[in-house]
């Protein structure tokens, strides 16, 4: 198959974005499809008539997760054209002349759902939920309202707006979670201890998004689980070293201990997946997705959010539950690119 590998773009999570989509790219080759890796912000500016049968390293420029959140502005200054556009030169032509476009874009302009309606208007297949289901979860205040509507136990919380003090002013459960409403991979998310705290993170927050949530911290473990077709995998555990699982933890290797599958009774195993597919369902997911989840001391799980175009990264999740039944990266792949494809039967 012609396949368009679409990663990149402006939002926080670049570079996570780019080093999934070298390994998509890596791992499509060995299945023997026909892979161009595009980033949708910098596009392509050479001859794009038979692009697919270019022989090149397409991945050979794409980098690596640093600790620290990418240079967007540096990104910005390479746009020979206009850098306010977020789709770069011939990636639209590019990407029609495929059979299927396999989305390896997060957060902002990636995984709300805006790449996805702009496509489904240019009748052009891609990979992963759509264009509503991604908008849904992408929010979290929105999605919060619908684990409350399905019954599904997530941590109490606030999303505020930076004008309205009074509400900060109310909140009084510490420790507590700040965190973006439409962001992802950590990025914008601090913990506060007490009012100080509290004051200082939503600061950070607020020079993100102009929404952010507050919300109860769940001291305990923390899991992750993927659902792929509204079937639960594995459930993985994820242990920082140091501190919580933020931006560094998740992406430089050694950071985190992950135990896959979890050890944990057999029948809290089961629940927490059972909850992970209502999530998919409550959400309209449609693919596959991954859920997020802290466990307290009294075996009490709650939901977190729903990631619908989950990493796949060398230390990321989803592929390490996937290798946990027997699938292995390249196979993980081609499931997402059938399951995919279902969608336009």
């Amino acid at each position: 198959m012609k396949i368009v590998i679409l990663a990149g773009g402006i939002s926080t999570e670049r570079d996570v974005s780019l080093v999934t989509g070298s390994m998509i790219y890596h791992a499509l080759r060995k299945k023997g499809h026909e892979p161009v890796l595009l980033d949708v912000y910098l596009g392509y500016e050479g001859e794009i008539d038979n692009i697919f049968a270019i022989d090149k390293d397409w991945s050979e420029n794409f980098g690596r997760i640093s600790e620290i959140n990418p240079d967007i502005s540096a990104v910005k200054a390479r746009r020979k054209d206009n850098p306010d556009c977020v789709i770069g030169p011939n990636v639209i032509p590019i990407c029609s002349q495929a059979d299927i476009v396999f989305l390896a874009l997060h957060g902002q302009n990636g995984e709300d759902g805006k790449i996805q309606a702009m496509f489904d208007l240019l009748d052009i297949k891609y990979t992963g939920t759509d264009y509503l289901s991604s908008a849904l979860a992408m929010d979290k205040a929105i999605s919060k309202e619908l684990f409350h509507k399905y019954k599904i136990s997530t941590p109490k919380g606030i999303t505020i707006c930076e004008n309205e003090q009074q509400m900060i002013d109310t909140w009084n459960i510490f420790p507590c979670i700040v965190k973006v409403n439409c962001g992802g991979s950590s990025v914008g998310v601090y913990r506060a201890d007490d009012k100080n705290q509290l004051g200082e993170a939503l600061e950070k927050a607020f020079g993100f998004e102009d929404r952010v949530i507050i919300e109860q911290y769940i001291d305990g473990r923390e899991f992750s689980i993927g659902v792929i077709d509204g079937k639960a995998l594995p459930v993985i555990e994820i242990a920082p070293k140091v501190g919580f699982y933020d931006y560094k933890s998740k992406y430089q290797a050694g950071s985190t201990v992950e135990t896959c599958p979890a050890e944990l009774d057999a029948n809290v195993t089961k629940a927490m997946q059972s909850c992970a597919e209502t999530v998919y369902r409550a959400l309209r997911l449609k693919t596959y997705a991954r859920m997020d989840f802290r466990m307290d001391n009294e075996y009490k799980f709650y939901c977190l959010e729903a990631n619908t175009l989950p990493g796949m990264t060398p230390t990321s999740l989803i592929p390490q539950e996937a290798a946990a039944v027997g699938m292995s990266f390249e196979d993980l792949c081609q499931r997402i690119i059938d399951s995919s494809m279902q969608k336009y039967k």
